[in-house]
């Protein structure tokens, strides 16, 4: 059973009503529910930035949309980012959805948070949920959190037991909050198993509509300079452009560390995945999963929901054999993660 830390909102959300009313005066949400027979088409998910494909964020929240398809047995919709888009047209593409008859409707990473906001005023009976971000504070909406900070931690330690140099990369895919996190445990985990390590950092872009979650070339790139300065384990939290940075690895036959999904066993890199030592993980597909069946069940899940460690919900792949025999390495992480779900270790969450 998935174990979820729960937050307790401030205060009571006020959910504006849509401005256009049914015939019979009712809400929107209530026209979509008769359009429909009263009844939920399904989960509909909107990919963020580098969309489906990604071998990583988005590719997970997929495998969430199709265990709720294949358990429920319907048919649920998922729609791609368009290049330059707006808050706005992430909106409407909510708001269709919603009009549509899917339930719940999900946004796939923090730039949603805007336009979750605003569909969920205009249909207060459908749920809506949206992954990175906790902004959004509505009685329909669920904010699906994980401590990122935590797995990095992890990552970091794993980094510095596997590095031959004492210098090893991190990767940022855009300069915001959500990527720092990943930073700060990772540098964080590095230094406390070994003070003396180097962490060379980069940051790809400062928007994400410069490409920094969807450009391999820029990943690869980033990655190579930080390997020539002597790093040879690079950990990325770069979305699709974090692909680059494994090739890059892979070429200079150095270690990277993947994110978000277990991109050891992701097929479209199996020609890397020997330079792949683990993934820093979060269950996103777990979490719009869970969010599918709380529907389902007819108890909408809403509030901030975090996963981390302790639920196991972030934590660490251990697919490469290199990896998981590694006894030294294995002994380390165990005690880091005991030390951070005890409360022992306190995991920063800025650099």
């Amino acid at each position: 059973m998935r174990r979820v830390s729960r937050i307790a909102l401030a205060g009571t959300a006020t959910v504006a009503l849509a401005a256009s009313l049914s015939a019979c005066g009712g809400t929107s949400s209530d026209a979509a529910s008769k359009e429909n027979g009263g009844k939920s088409k399904g989960i509909a998910i909107a990919y963020d930035v580098g969309g489906r494909g990604d071998q990583s964020f988005n590719d997970a929240a997929y495998e969430g949309m199709k265990k709720a398809e294949d358990e429920f047995g319907y048919k649920g919709e998922d729609q791609e980012p368009t290049d330059g888009e707006t808050d706005a047209d992430k909106t409407a593409r909510l708001v269709s959805l919603a009009k549509s008859g899917y339930n719940p409707v999900v946004g796939i990473g923090f730039a949603y948070a805007p336009a979750v906001k605003a569909a969920a005023a205009k249909y207060p009976k459908t749920t809506f949920g949206v992954v990175d971000d906790a902004q959004v504070q509505a009685k329909n909406v669920a904010d699906l959190v994980f401590s990122e900070q935590e797995a990095s931690y992890l990552a970091g330690v794993a980094a510095a037991k596997a590095t031959k140099t004492n210098t090893v990369g991190f990767v940022g895919g855009v300069d915001v909050p959500l990527i720092h996190k990943f930073e700060a445990g990772y540098v964080q985990g590095a230094k406390a198993t070994n003070p003396k390590i180097k962490v060379v950092t980069q940051y790809l872009s400062e928007t994400a509509e410069e490409g920094g979650f969807s450009s391999p070339d820029k990943g690869k790139t980033a990655a190579e300079a930080q390997i020539e300065k002597g790093a040879d384990v690079v950990y990325h939290a770069a979305g699709l452009s974090g692909q680059g940075v494994i090739e890059a690895a892979a070429a200079k036959k150095v270690w990277a560390i993947g994110v978000d999904s277990d991109q050891y066993s992701q097929k479209p890199l199996a020609k890397f995945k020997d330079s792949i030592l683990t993934s820093a993980t979060k269950n996103v597909a777990s979490a719009v999963y869970n969010l599918a069946k709380s529907v389902q069940d007819g108890k909408p899940e809403t509030g901030v929901i975090t996963g981390d460690l302790k639920s196991g919900e972030v934590g660490l792949a251990d697919s490469n054999p290199e990896f998981s025999g590694n006894d030294a390495m294995q002994k380390a992480l165990k005690a880091a993660e005991t030390g951070i779900t005890s409360g022992k270790i306190k995991v920063k969450s800025k650099p």
